[in-house]
């Protein structure tokens, strides 16, 4: 991968290179995927991208032009290399400078992007680049940058934390109108966005990264202010096989002693 981002560097607009994802974290099994991201000022030279993967390769591959997977994942390739999965992901540096600067401000937020049901949360950006590896920075542009995003800005985490506690309740009492429908599906959306405010205030809390989705609840679950059984009992929230509006309430009942739990611990702090 050192290898490969060297050689990415040397393309037009390519500033740095960072190894993401759970490879970066040590988090990753054997088959996990190299997630890539190609840190850009102005567009990248996408031509000789998609001749370099190519030669990776050894065929064709679809090598997007910037905004050519969504307004917040932006662009990029999904490769083989030798076995081994290898995604480029395109973020533009000026961007990430841009949302670092809006986290400190304590302000953030959150865009629809396809495969991200909760949406992307803005300063996952700069989480990627403060949990990521830099592989490759010719100018140290990248390492710079990476070295002020600690600690985790009391702005940005006071924002999330007010949010949830407004929020979470909110969304759960709107739930029980569907509730008292038998709208599963309705109750559903509400409950996943609620775990989602919540998961995202027990990291702010904490003063750690959040990127997405993805095994969040189990990790919101280590952390200090989550309390006993928080990944079992969010998951249990989605698992209620009765779907009658006696059912949704008792899950619903479920969920605001959870939530109750979590924004009383994150007052505590």
């Amino acid at each position: 991968m050192a290898e490969l981002a060297e050689r990415l560097v040397r393309v037009g607009g390519v500033v740095g290179v960072c190894l993401g994802g759970s490879r970066a974290r040590g988090t990753h099994r054997e088959d996990s995927d190299f997630d890539l991201g190609l840190y850009y000022r102005a567009p990248p030279d996408t031509g000789a991208l998609r001749r370099l993967a190519a030669e990776l390769t050894g065929t064709d591959v679809e090598v997007t032009e910037p905004g050519g997977w969504g307004p917040w994942v932006d662009g990029g390739a999904w490769l083989t290399v030798g076995g081994r999965r290898v995604d480029w992901i395109y973020r533009d540096v000026d961007r990430v400078r841009r949302v670092w600067a809006e986290c400190l401000a304590g302000r953030y937020e959150v865009g629809a992007q396809a495969g991200h049901p909760l949406g992307v949360y803005a300063h996952a950006y700069v989480g990627e680049l403060a949990l990521g590896r830099v592989l490759a920075d010719p100018t140290g542009e990248l390492r710079a940058l990476r070295g002020r995003l600690h600690p985790y800005p009391a702005p940005l985490r006071d924002a999330l934390v007010a949010n949830a506690r407004w929020e979470v309740p909110f969304t759960l009492g709107v739930a029980r109108k569907g509730a008292a429908r038998g709208d599963a599906f309705h109750v559903a959306g509400c409950l996943f966005r609620a775990v989602g405010l919540l998961v995202h205030a027990l990291h702010a809390h904490a003063g750690a990264w959040l990127i997405n989705e993805k095994g969040a609840v189990d990790e919101a679950a280590r952390l200090p202010a989550a309390p006993a059984g928080f990944a079992r009992r969010a998951h249990a929230l989605f698992a209620a096989p009765a779907t009658t509006p006696e059912a949704l309430h008792a899950t619903l009942d479920a969920a605001d002693h959870l939530a109750s739990e979590v924004l009383e611990a994150l007052g505590a702090g």
